[in-house]
Order: C-alpha cells, then structure tokens, then sequence
C-alpha cells in the first residue's frame, strides 16, 4: 500500500509540473531527445522521425513517445537532420533542423478533420471499404466460394506484390486517360507496366466484369469522401519500445523482394556486416548496404548464357507513373538470398534460358532425371563470395524460388519451386560441389508422395488423377512455396499455395531421390491460402494466411495415422492453431478474420529481437508493421514512414552478443513492387531496414 501510495503521488506531482519540465530527456553527443506536445498535453505513443541526407545514403531512425510524451533517438551519424512528429489523430508537424547532443521539443499537430487524420492511416483500414462480393453471390461460373476470391485478391495474386489501400492504389490517376466509368478506368490500369501479364491473369481467375465492379465501386466511394469506419491504435506498451532505422538503397526504378543479413544458422555471422537484397524481375544489380558507413552499393550479378531473356520485353501498356518506356529489365529475376556459414551469399537467380538440357529429361542416366524427368526449369542457384568479389553459377534441373540450408554434414541446399512448378522438391549437396564442382552430380529432386499404403516406405506410386491403388503410394501434383529446415529432426516444410491450400513435410531419408516420403496437412477452415512459412526448433510450421491469420501446425498433437489411405490431407485437423491478425474484416465477410494479407513467417531461433527464442513473426503487409506472437498474443512492430512499408520476410542478425539490445536487431527491406506508389512517389528509393527492441523508451 505504501508502494502504491508513493506512485500515485509521483503521479500527482507530475501531472502538476509543467510540461517542459515533464519532458527533459538527457541527452549525450550522439542522441536527440526531448518531449512532444500536442494540444491536450503530453502526446503519448506517437513515433519521432529524424532524417538526413549528409550521409552517403538517406538515413533515417524513428522512435515512439513513452507514456509522458518523451522520445530518445540514441546511436544518430553526425550530421544535420530534419525531426518531426507523425502520429494516428495527427497530421506531420513542421520538420525542424537539430543536430545530435540536444534537446529538443516538438510541438504535435491534430488534424482538422478526420479525413486529414485519416490519411496517415496504414492502408488495411482503406482497403476495409472494399466489398467483395457477399456469400449469397457465390458459387459463380469460375470460383466457387467467397473464401477462394478472398484468396485471389488477398496473397493468392493481388497482394502478394503490392499493398492495397495506399493512396496510389484507393485513388484513380488521371495519367490513366480519361473514361466513361471507373469500370473501364480499373481495365485500362490493369494492364500498366510491365507486370500486365500478371494482373491480367490474375482478374482472369475471377468472375472479371464482377471483380472490376467491385474495385471501381471500392474507389468510387472513397472518391466521394467515404472514410475508413476502423481507426488504428498508438503503440502501446512493449511496441513504444521500438527503434527503426532505415537506408535507401537500390534503384529508383527497381524494386527488391528480400534482404540477408546473416547466416540462418548461425545469426552472429557476418557481424556489423554489410546485407545484400534481391531485386527480382527489376534489374540484375544486387543492392549492397554497409550499416556501418551508410554507403549503399551494386554488384551486377551475371548469366551463364547471354540468350537468357530479360523482363524488359514484358509486354505493357503506358504506366501511369513512368509512361510507355519499360524500368525493368532482369535477366536473373533473383527473388531470394541466403548465407553460408563461410560468408557467401547464395541465390535463387536464373541463369540461362528456360529449356532443360539432356541430363534433366527423359532418357538421362541422372537418378533423379529416371524417376521423375523435368523437361523445364526457370530459376537456379548462384553465390557471390564478398572476398573475391566473384559469383559462381549452378545450373539446376528443378526451378528454384526460396532456399535454406540445413545443418548435415553435406550442408545440404534445399528450394522451394514457387507459385507453380513440377512438383518437385530440389536440392544441392554442397559438400559433393565444393570437392568435385560437378553440378549434375551434386543436384538432386523428388516429386512429392505419400505413404499411402502405409508400410512406412517409398514404394511405386499412382498419379495425381488416379485413384489409390493398396498396393502403391500417392504423388500429390504440389509445388512448395517455402522452404524450411527443421533444427528438431531435418525434416523439409513448405507451405503450399491455393485455397484452402496446406503444408508439405518431407522425411528425405538416405537416397530422398527415391526414400522421400511427403505428408501433406490441408489447412482447415475458417483459415484458408498460406504464403510464406518457417519451421521452429520443436518442429512445429508457421504460416501466413490469407485468411487474416497466422497458422501453426504441430504434428505431435495429430491423434490418428501419419501415413495410410486417409493420410491425405484433411486427418490432422487437431494440429492447427489459427491466430487472427490485427485489423478489420471485410464488412461483406462474416468469418473470423482480418483484411490484413500477410505474405511470410519466419521464426526467431536465437532470440535476435529480444522477444525470447522461436517467437513467431508474421509480416503486417498491410499494416506498415511487423507483427511478433508472445505467449499467444501478436505485438506489432510498426514502421510508420515512409507509409506504404511492405516486408516480404524477416532476418535477425545478433552484432554483439553482449552489447544488450543494441547488440541484437531485425533486418528486412521495402519488398513492394511498386514502392513509388508508397510515400516519397516516383524518385524515391527502396529502404534497407533494421528493426531493434530496447527495455523502454528512453533506452539509450
């Protein structure tokens, strides 16, 4: 009682000191600290941005007011910087110039009306005002339930590249020309740039005229001055506890997919070390960033044959932004990095035409080549060695798409094959590589069966169109989209797209070309359309959904048979834990969930962030934010500038093991294709970003 006692009255005295003297904040020669005030007083849980351009790159860092409205930027580069207030119920305030060593006060600005506020909202709250169509419309002629079209428009096609609801994509440009109905404005746009092959594919998949009625109705109304009937919270609690730091990098018409930092294995790799990004189907520059002088850099990643073909012939119409002329112009399309325990950075980047050789077809002595022939490819598998300077180039049969190491003796290089495929899981001996550099020999595949006659083994198997045969097994027509090592038995995880979509886990044993055993685990309602997903160090396999949730499944709590004829996908309903992501719902759609669109998961192994070992992260695509699941409840971590951040994955990288919190961080990248639609607009480039937890706001 005496404790509480003496707490109240701190709290009485200060609530009576003046807010100045509220809000000093110490401040050493490499801090800007000081207090925010807003027109009701102290303003609590607004973020803090300072920013330069004096250093070799933009450079910016961020951080959140604690409860009485105080901020501290610690560990600021000298230099000048512009430092404002940003916050949900404001409007930026004016950016004043300060220098590292002082103490500054800002002054918050409320908006003047709601719409004003409202614009400074992460986009899901925008993209709440769609309307898909209601349940009582289905089943239409090309999709047979709302659940599927939720996944088409969600991280099934739509926002697997781009957020929906920022201001480029809720608003119409006149650039687009002029047209008798947005109907006809949404057609025209669906065919800018060169990803027209993509989006018109992907309206396509849905009933077309009823899905562009959707999209200009969603539009129509926001233009008439409908405004979102959700609103955001402030950081609360652990989440003011944030400090964002952020690089540009890359090319003002590239754009990038993912970020490495460190080796998955081992996060105290590469330590204070430069990262490297992969910019897909945008250019064949890598982009490289040295934390450490805030230099951003380029490697031009090269093909093995100069006929491989380049983006830049992607057919398009006009951009509304850049105009006819095509930015693109890959080759290598290089969607995923990865690193080596020796400090080389692996890629999933093609290196020459599509066409397989001889050894990957039919008729080839390759083991694998004999039990399951693959006449194509995309993708194959390079690493660039940062001492030398120099990239290696592999060849592969199978397409490739993400990648991960495992922790064997022959350091083994799984892939994934994508959204689409032959159904294969592939893989690299590395060791095998390394002592004989015979790239045929050392790369292997297996299509995916299951063990459903159930004595335990690979065995002949009937296709995916045949019924199941006692006597033989099941090939099951999937491609995986992750991939995942587990640390608990080396089993492969994957998530597999589609609706209601599952998880593929793969037992390789001693020859996987012809041992691999598959178990397949179908996603149970009310989730549906998994993305990315990372497997934990007790084997358990963590997945975004469309859905609006983060799903885990732990075989450990499956109650009947792993194999058998009725081990096909729906026996282990009990396994799944579905997790409802922060945000609203569609107001046409009454299941459980949340408009966000989450695009990966990854699993924190050795505790790089400071939340504890296998904390679960989902990406907040959606949402400016990164979102952590602690003892079943989701904190977001959120990046409030440039608005529009879309992370398509996480890395944690530990520094210094005994430097605290500074010692620890989440590195991850602007992951959307088209950044210019986000804050900053054309010119802008994409950011490099490091994401760190300290024990309280004013932590230095």
């Amino acid at each position: 009682m005496k404790i509480r006692l003496c707490v109240s009255l701190l709290l009485l005295v200060a609530s009576l000191l003046p807010v100045s003297a509220q809000q000093q904040v110490s401040v050493r020669d490499t801090d800007i600290g000081g207090g925010v005030t807003g027109p009701s007083g102290p303003e609590a849980g607004v973020w803090v941005i300072a920013e330069t351009t004096d250093l070799p790159t933009k450079f910016a860092k961020i951080v959140v007011t604690d409860d009485l409205g105080r901020y501290l930027i610690p560990d600021l580069p000298r230099a000048t910087y512009r430092v404002w207030v940003r916050g949900f119920g404001l409007v930026d305030s004016p950016k004043v110039e300060a220098s590292p060593g002082r103490n500054l006060n800002l002054t918050a600005v409320a908006g003047r009306s709601e719409k004003d506020a409202a614009q400074y909202y992460p986009a899901m709250y925008w993209w709440a005002l769609l309307n898909p169509p209601p349940t009582s419309e289905f089943p239409m002629p090309k999709i047979k339930s709302q659940g599927e079209w939720l996944n088409i428009i969600k991280v099934g096609a739509c926002g697997s590249c781009h957020a929906l609801g920022t201001p480029w994509t809720r608003t119409l440009s006149q650039n687009l020309g002029e047209f008798k109905s947005s109907v006809e404005a949404w057609q025209r746009r669906l065919t800018s740039g060169q990803a027209q092959f993509f989006m018109a594919r992907d309206i396509g998949r849905l009933d077309t005229e009823r899905a562009l009625q959707m999209f200009a109705d969603w539009t129509d109304r926001i233009a008439h001055g409908e405004l979102p009937f959700a609103k955001p919270q402030r950081p609360q609690g652990i989440e003011r506890n944030i400090v964002v730091t952020l690089w540009d990098w890359g090319r003002p018409t590239g754009y990038l997919h993912d970020l490495v930092s460190t080796d998955r294995r081992n996060p105290r790799l590469n330590s204070n070390g430069k990262v490297y990004g992969s910019p897909e189907d945008s250019t064949d520059f890598i982009p490289i960033l040295d934390p450490v002088t805030s230099t951003a850099s380029e490697v031009l990643h090269p093909v093995r044959d100069p006929e491989t073909p380049s983006s830049k012939s992607n057919s398009m119409a006009p951009s509304a932004v850049w105009g006819p002329d095509p930015i693109w112009d890959s080759k290598t399309l290089n969607h995923n990095p990865m690193f080596d325990e020796k400090g080389r950075v692996w890629f999933t980047a093609r290196i020459r035409p599509n066409d397989n050789p001889p050894y990957c077809k039919k008729g080839s002595d390759h083991p694998s080549a004999k039990a399951f022939p693959i006449d194509s490819g995309g993708r194959n598998l390079s690493f660039y060695d940062p001492a030398t300077g120099r990239f290696t180039l592999i060849h592969t049969c199978f397409p490739t798409h993400h990648l991960n190491f495992a922790s064997d003796a022959n350091n083994t290089l799984w892939t994934s094959a994508g959204v689409a495929g032959p159904g294969v899981l592939g893989w690299l001996n590395r060791k095998m590589y390394e002592e004989t550099g015979d790239e045929v020999r050392s790369q292997g595949w297996t299509p995916f069966v299951l063990d459903t006659n159930g004595n335990g083994r690979r065995d002949e198997w009937v296709e995916p169109n045949q019924p199941l045969d006692p006597t033989k097994d099941k090939r099951i027509a999937v491609n995986n989209y992750s991939v995942a090592v587990s640390p608990a038995d080396g089993a492969v995880w994957g998530s597999v797209l589609g609706y209601p979509g599952g998880a593929v886990r793969v037992t390789p044993g001693d020859d996987p070309t012809h041992t691999a055993l598959t178990e397949f685990y179908e996603v149970p309602a009310p989730g549906f359309g998994p993305r990315g997903g990372d497997v934990d160090t007790d084997g358990v396999f963590w997945m975004s959904l469309a859905s609006g949730h983060l799903g885990s499944f732990d075989r450990r709590k499956c109650k009947g048979p792993l194999n058998g004829p009725n081990a096909t996908g729906k026996h282990c309903p009990e396994g799944w834990t579905l997790h409802q992501l922060p945000g609203p719902q569609f107001r046409t759609v009454n299941e459980p969930g949340s408009v966000e669109g989450s695009y990966y998961a990854w699993v924190d192994w050795f505790d790089t962030f400071g939340l504890g070992r296998n904390v679960p992260f989902a990406m907040g695509n959606l949402n400016d934010a990164i979102y952590a699941l602690v003892d079943g409840r989701l904190i977001t971590l959120r990046m409030p500038y440039p608005m529009g951040m879309f992370a398509k994955n996480v890395d944690g990288r530990i520094d210094d093991a005994n430097a605290g919190w500074k010692g620890r961080g989440l590195w991850t990248t602007t992951g959307t294709r088209t950044f210019y639609h986000n804050e900053g607009g054309k010119g802008s480039r994409p950011q490099a970003i490091k994401i760190q937890l300290r024990p309280d706001p004013l932590a230095r």
